[in-house]
């Protein structure tokens, strides 16, 4: 952690958390961050899905819900950043409070609900930088009352393939009633046909490429679960999965622990070992080819480089960025760069599956 951000930290720490989040976007909307030199390194870069990365650690989705800050967030270091879950008609989300830190575990439980502004304002913002550098994806989901989501998803995917570097279809937040029923069956089946034919339908009618289109998917999942998506995944031919979202479970957090039982989604370290685990298991269930985004409890370079030798290509964070600071994505790359060197590595795609197998074996905790 910076010497800025551990003397900002306790400050913050006092207000709500979304007050304090909506300082952070302002501080960054407004240049009030202090710049950080992010370490460059050639042996980071990473080709996937048809994107090229300056680095494999990009920034979730959850942050910058509305898309005011992507350029800020890549200034901090991160390959690519991830703005929504942006639903096709604005929503409050659920009443407040609805985050709250468990400190001590250096996690998040939130029941956000896909609070955001719509389609329309977050086009707009994105359209006014289509010609920066930078790879920003637009991440979609459907409104809470919404009388048909799938049509909601597909909306997403018409509105933005034109200024997203890739799409991402969120069905996996705790959050929206009914929402992860999406990930299985026929629903998930005609979910993926429908945003495929969306996908493609538009890069035909505009002679462009297609987009990637990913799904991201909870860590909750039993192993027919991950079977039945992965199935669904290599059928409909999907670019990639982002593995997790949130937990809805409390495993391994002390009995007593202020906020625990709050209802809604877990984030943070608790979270390492259930969504790594997770991971794995889809890179067995898809083979190499299928680009994997490792979610969940990174913090670290040894936890980043964990996620990789168990089979994820890519890798975003949000909650570490919480307790760690603006300064965490450029320790995070620092460090993977040393590893790289103490490991004799020559890129850091030689290191993924390394230990897949040894995920699986040990459980998901």
């Amino acid at each position: 952690m910076s010497r800025a951000y551990s003397l900002a930290r306790p400050l913050l720490f006092r207000m709500e958390p979304e007050k304090a989040h909506r300082l952070s976007i302002h501080a960054l909307k407004h240049g009030l961050v202090p710049r950080v030199d992010a370490p460059i390194d050639g042996r980071l870069r990473v080709a996937t899905a048809g994107l090229s990365l300056p680095n494999p650690l990009g920034l979730a989705a959850g942050y910058d819900k509305d898309a005011e800050v992507p350029d800020a967030v890549l200034r901090l270091g991160f390959g690519f950043a991830e703005v929504g879950t942006l639903t096709p008609l604005p929503q409050k989300g659920n009443p407040q409070p609805r985050v709250f830190r468990l400190v001590e575990e250096r996690a998040l439980i939130n029941r956000l609900g896909f609070n955001n502004d719509g389609h329309a304002d977050a086009y707009e913002r994105l359209d006014a930088r289509r010609r920066k550098a930078g790879i920003v994806g637009v991440n979609i989901g459907a409104n809470k009352d919404s009388a048909d989501r799938v049509a909601d998803y597909v909306a997403g995917i018409n509105r933005f393939e034109s200024v997203a570097s890739y799409l991402t279809i969120n069905i996996s937040s705790p959050n929206t009633p009914g929402l992860r029923k999406l990930q299985t069956g026929e629903d998930l089946d005609r979910l993926l046909a429908a945003a495929i034919a969306a996908r493609n339908g538009f890069a035909a009618l505009t002679a462009t490429a297609k987009k990637p289109l990913f799904v991201k998917v909870a860590p909750d999942l039993k192993r027919d679960d991950i079977a039945e998506i992965a199935h669904a995944v290599a059928n409909h031919r999907i670019d990639g999965l982002i593995v997790s979202n949130t937990t809805i479970t409390r495993d391994g957090l002390p009995a007593d622990l202020a906020h625990r039982d709050e209802a809604g989604g877990l984030s943070g370290r608790p979270l390492f070992r259930r969504s790594t685990y997770v991971l794995a298991a889809f890179r067995r269930a898809l083979g190499p080819d299928v680009t994997l985004i490792g979610v969940g409890g990174i913090d670290s370079a040894e936890r980043a480089i964990a996620k990789i030798e168990a089979g994820a290509d890519l890798l975003q964070l949000y909650t570490g960025l919480v307790y760690g600071g603006w300064t965490l994505p450029s320790r995070i790359l620092a460090g993977m760069s040393a590893y790289l060197d103490r490991d004799g590595a020559g890129h850091i795609a030689e290191l993924r599956d390394r230990r897949t197998d040894a995920v699986l074996a040990d459980g998901p905790g």
